[in-house]
């Protein structure tokens, strides 16, 4: 019945209150239901977060030099190539890792599908008296957390196509640069950013949508009376003047342990950054230390649990924090329910037609750690939801380029969504009305909208419009329109 009374009646809005609104101009870019940014109102439908599907195990830190304490792991998707960075530490001191700068080494890994990796022999540093290793840095202060990116600015030098930065308070964070990934020397002798606590895996990137380097980094806040790990950012023209750093926000939602931010532009909408990132749950504990022992588990790792929680921004010092449900849970067994583990890697990538790839570390401070791939949808990590009942999502005024409407859905063999294109004001536009609008049945990652009259609405560019999506049964990923 839901559904029925939706079809029939299509919301209307008052003009002089559509005049105030703002209108969003999306262009041609593909836009991603993962926050509020084109929502007008939902009625009967619901922003879901969804979960990841867990895949195969994709490496192991089994090497005399990885071990027990590797971490940090990105993950770059480099044309033909996926690289697979991360730091190797498998020493203990008093029941912790010891970091010291003898004992870290920044690793690679590479791959041809983003699943089946190998550790070719560089010969570039003697590590335990021998060359036939992986080893890309080494006794060096960076080598802690050690995280380079592709620089996609389009007027980059190619003997700067990678970068990376790393360091520590001391230190600060230090940038690097790198023609092939694999060979690296340092920018600079000075730091790129001092004010920062830098305990964790710090990054950067190119934005395009800010036409800006970005930085992200680990910070230690007060919140009342209990010490947290934050983030702040800064940005930069140039990748070695910065500004000062700005603490970001996260909304009205309870403060939480940030210990990793693993922010980057999404691949296939850069203005929408996501962040995949390691939640801390300190003094949580599940594993007695006696389990602790009888798993295994390395040094004093067992008072502590965490897991990946999901979060995105549009730039600035703002994250969404939509969603405060756990990503990436730890899973059965007590193995990943210890300290540190479930950190899950920089980079989300795409792994086939309809595939994207990110990974998590598991049995973290185990001689088993090892890195594992997840799998979901493109664009799914979040989906408008509407229930068998029907339901309806109708967007904030918008305009657009292009002349057809591309739709990432899926629906239930009982299920389907249909498009109306109204005008501001929230009235259905002739040939787009509800009524002229054909079913859209199935699972497209890029599926097509259309009416009666066929699937052209280049008329329609370049003036306020609203979309309206009638649905059951259904959900709805993202939507771009294009030539």
């Amino acid at each position: 019945m839901l559904l029925l009374i939706a079809w029939g009646l299509g919301a209307a809005y008052d003009d002089s209150l559509a005049d105030e609104r703002a209108v969003c101009d999306i262009g041609s870019r593909r836009e991603l239901f993962v926050d509020d940014y084109l929502i007008e109102r939902m009625d009967g439908t619901r922003l879901t977060l969804q979960t990841p599907r867990p895949a195969e195990t994709v490496l192991r830190f089994d090497r005399p030099y990885e071990g027990v304490f590797s971490g940090y792991v990105s993950v770059i998707n480099d044309g033909p190539t996926y690289r697979l960075y991360y730091r190797g530490l498998n020493s203990v001191e008093g029941g912790k890792a010891d970091h010291s700068i003898d004992n870290e080494v920044t690793c690679y890994a590479e791959s041809r599908d983003g699943i089946h990796f190998s550790k070719p022999d560089l010969g570039l540093y003697e590590v335990r008296g021998s060359r036939n290793n992986n080893v890309i840095l080494a006794r060096h202060e960076a080598c802690t957390n050690f995280c380079p990116f592709l620089d996609t600015r389009p007027d980059v030098e190619t003997s700067r196509r990678f970068k990376a930065v790393g360091g520590n308070h001391k230190t600060g964070l230090l940038g690097f640069v790198s023609a092939d990934g694999i060979h690296w020397q340092e920018i600079k002798e000075n730091p790129l950013i001092t004010e920062g606590a830098f305990d964790s895996q710090n990054l950067v990137f190119w934005s395009e949508a800010e036409g800006c380097y970005v930085a992200y980094f680990r910070i230690s806040k007060m919140i009342g009376d209990k010490r947290y790990r934050w983030i702040s950012r800064a940005t930069s023209p140039d990748f070695i003047q910065w500004s000062e750093p700005v603490e970001m926000q996260m909304g009205d939602v309870p403060p939480e342990q940030y210990y990793t931010n693993q922010t980057l532009p999404y691949f296939r909408a850069p203005h929408i950054y996501i962040a995949i990132f390691a939640r801390f749950m300190p003094g949580r504990q599940v594993v007695t230390t006696a389990q602790a022992e009888e798993l295994g588990v390395t040094g004093d790792y067992a008072e502590d649990c965490s897991d990946a929680a999901f979060m995105t921004s549009r730039g600035g010092n703002r994250y969404d924090r939509s969603f405060m449900e756990s990503f990436i849970r730890p899973g059965p067994g007590l193995e990943n329910w210890v300290s540190r583990t479930n950190y899950p890697a920089l980079g989300v990538v795409p792994t086939g037609p309809i595939e994207m790839s990110c990974y998590v570390q598991r049995h973290y401070a185990r001689s088993d750690h090892h890195l594992q791939r997840v799998t979901l949808r493109k664009d799914g990590f979040v989906c408008i939801k509407a229930p068998y009942e029907g339901g309806e999502l109708v967007t904030k005024p918008l305009t657009f380029q292009g002349c057809r409407l591309g739709i990432n859905f899926a629906t239930s063999a009982a299920g389907e969504i249909r498009v109306e294109i109204q005008d501001a004001s929230g009235k259905g536009l002739p040939g787009y009305r509800l009524a002229e609008s054909k079913a859209l049945i199935g699972d497209r990652i890029d599926g097509l909208a259309s009416w009666q009259s066929g699937t052209d609405v280049g008329r329609l560019a370049g003036q306020p419009v609203r979309l309206r999506f009638v649905m059951k049964d259904a959900d709805l990923y993202s939507i771009c329109f294009h030539d």
